[in-house]
């Protein structure tokens, strides 16, 4: 027995496949729940002036695993904006309520 890679293979690196049938769900919501073992990641869709959001895929996965999810996606994103400039990000309350809410309508000028 070795410990050699295989042919062809490289060290440290993991061949991803896509199914050709997988669905591509759109996300602009996320519900994140956790338990002492799993972190839980529900994507949702929320669309204007609808009261619900429909949950698309449901993620489940260690805290280790999470973390290391937040590293990631923090290193592409600085990626990102490293190509495309700063991502603006709303301030104040949750993303769907900055998205979503209703506009107030303008008062009479005074």
């Amino acid at each position: 027995m070795t410990n050699e890679p295989a042919h062809g293979t490289v060290p440290g690196r993991l061949t991803v496949k896509l199914p050709p049938n997988l669905e591509i769900t759109y996300s602009n919501f996320a519900v994140i729940t956790h338990s002492a073992s799993e972190m839980v990641i529900d994507l949702a869709q929320v669309m204007p002036q609808v009261p619900e959001a429909r949950v698309q895929a449901r993620v489940v996965m260690t805290p280790l695993n999470a973390k290391l999810f937040l590293r990631a996606l923090g290193d592409n994103l600085g990626r990102y904006e490293a190509q495309f400039g700063a991502i603006a990000t709303p301030e104040g309350s949750g993303l769907a309520d900055t998205l979503f809410r209703p506009t107030p309508e303008p008062g009479p000028e005074k």
